[in-house]
């Protein structure tokens, strides 16, 4: 078995994907710390405190604003006009050897305004008018306006890969999952994500240990929505016709099962994949169709079970790392057996000084309770959870070849805050430029919502485009068109005699108001 085979293999450990990597025995030592302290400044003090307050705008991404722009806009087509069949509506057609990343969502939480939270759009190829194949990466809150706006309809949001289960990372579930089936999802919800922590409860008595795997949080938030998809089921929802995925189809790890009493051809279906997180490779998805294969290892973050994604097509490769503290697997997955990785989207946290400040919405440091006690929470956060300035410039220092091009996220993104981080990654990766000005060719750069990387196979690869998507500021979501005719769908679960979906079967009518000559029109005028 050669070592991608091993890689590949399900019953590759955590321990023994180290041991294959060198990594133990190589330049990075197994006790060295990457806590972000700058290890490489032999005889040099950690330097705090020198990016900031800043002269630079803390109200724009002008980078972002520099890019050469995508046109995602949609135009406005009269009944009967007949629309481009080779272009669905509002997304540029891809190449049919390109991998297009999305960013739709791009900060740590709370939300803010110029930025949703963590989530990532991944489309590969074209066929037949259509990306070949899609994933989600997280779908945190407010990242479902980017979708709509980016023209992404429901029937493309069917595949979801959740990293962990923070809220700033699931919280536009409850709005795909929802409506996704009375517009133009056929299929079950399909959702990826680690399984139980296996932590045993500090606290006395029961349980001793939580369900917090990905099974379980189906399984409770199928039924927290019970009164939703009830509510709607007077629309049709399960299509007889629907070509159900196996686990040899998908590359799954498990044949999908839905949670609860839901058929496995009913869009109101959720089917979870429960991942190992303590594998460093396992196979989460390899779809031999279309050629999408993603797989999974472990980071740390907060608890056991947060995972990272890496993702494979006709020779591209990207990594998500979603949330992390700085770690071993990262570098290993990253250097790709010395092949190196065309995409590394890995998490950076700005300094809690700096974070204290914009949330206290003060000039510069300060003294005082309010801002000790903010400091001091703030620091307990990164240094549990994340990832600092100083050990993300670190840790690229330590991938060796470098990726192709490394985009830091789940960052709030403003021209202050990139340029502050720039020192701190320059002083570990000299090759990333310190001058915010030279971002334009740089090998490092910062996400924000509606970036648009395109990255294209072949031998050689071409460049990789960054873009910027122009969208509609008050568009509408894709119009459902439903994909498949009136006579192949089940009946409604809740009808009329004659099969048709019944509105008012779940509801006591007896107070409402008729239309009428002395009331309103019935047409809604």
């Amino acid at each position: 078995m050669t070592k991608r085979e091993e890689l590949d293999s399900p019953k590759l450990s955590r321990r023994e994907s180290l041991k294959l990597s060198g990594l133990a025995l190589g330049g990075l030592a197994l006790g060295r710390r990457l806590d972000g302290q700058y290890p490489l400044l032999v005889g040099g003090d950690c330097p705090t405190g020198t990016c900031y307050p800043t002269a630079y705008d803390t109200q724009r991404y002008s980078y972002f604003e520099s890019l050469e722009t995508m046109d995602y806009r949609q135009l406005p087509v009269l009944p009967g006009m007949p629309r481009n069949p080779n272009t669905p509506t509002g997304t540029p057609a891809l190449e049919p050897n390109e991998m297009r990343v999305t960013f739709m969502g791009s900060c740590i939480p709370p939300v803010r305004r110029a930025q949703a939270m963590m989530s990532i759009f991944v489309e590969v190829g074209w066929e037949n008018g259509k990306a070949l194949d899609q994933a989600i990466f997280d779908c945190g809150s407010g990242c479902c306006a980017n979708y709509g706006a980016m023209g992404v309809g429901f029937g493309r949001m069917d595949k979801i890969f959740l990293t962990h289960l923070h809220g700033d990372h699931i919280s536009d579930l409850t709005h795909i999952y929802c409506f996704g089936p009375s517009l133009d999802r056929i299929s079950p919800l399909y959702v990826w994500g680690p399984g139980e922590s296996g932590l045993k409860n500090p606290q006395p008595g029961d349980p001793p240990y939580f369900k917090d795997g990905i099974r379980d949080f189906c399984g409770h938030f199928r039924e927290a929505m019970r009164w939703h998809t009830e509510s709607f089921s007077f629309q049709n929802t399960s299509y007889p016709s629907y070509q159900r995925p196996t686990k040899k189809s998908w590359g799954l790890p498990a044949e999908p099962v839905p949670v609860s009493d839901d058929p496995p051809d009913d869009a109101y279906a959720i089917v979870p994949f429960e991942l190992d997180w303590g594998r460093v490779g396992g196979v989460a998805y390899w779809n031999r169709k279309t050629g999408l294969k993603i797989s999974h290892y472990p980071v740390i973050h907060c608890r056991q079970g947060s995972l990272a994604y890496k993702v494979e097509w006709e020779g591209l490769s990207m990594i998500y790392t979603s949330d992390t503290k700085p770690e071993l697997n990262t570098i290993f997955m990253a250097q790709n057996y010395g092949l190196g990785i065309d995409l590394l989207v890995h998490e950076m946290i700005v300094p809690p000084e700096i974070w204290a400040m914009e949330s206290l919405h003060y000039a510069r440091p300060a003294a005082g309770p309010a801002w000790d006690n903010a400091v001091a929470r703030l620091t307990q956060v990164q240094n549990s959870s994340h990832t600092s300035q100083g050990a993300f410039g670190y840790l690229l220092s330590q991938i060796n070849p470098r990726p192709r091009l490394t985009v830091a996220t789940h960052f709030p993104v403003s021209d202050d805050t990139v340029a502050c981080a720039l020192e701190s990654v320059n002083r570990h990766c000299p090759e990333v430029p310190a001058d915010i000005a030279l971002l334009a060719e740089s090998p490092l750069i910062w996400s924000f919502d509606l970036m648009v990387l395109r990255l294209f196979a072949g031998n050689p690869k071409p460049e990789i485009l960054r873009r910027r998507a122009l969208v509609l500021q008050h568009g509408f979501s894709p119009i459902a068109q439903m994909p498949v005719p009136a006579s192949e769908l089940y009946p409604p679960k809740y009808h009329d005699r004659r099969g048709n979906g019944d509105p008012y079967a779940q509801i006591d009518t007896t107070a409402q108001i008729e239309p009428g000559p002395d009331t309103y029109c019935e047409n809604g005028y």
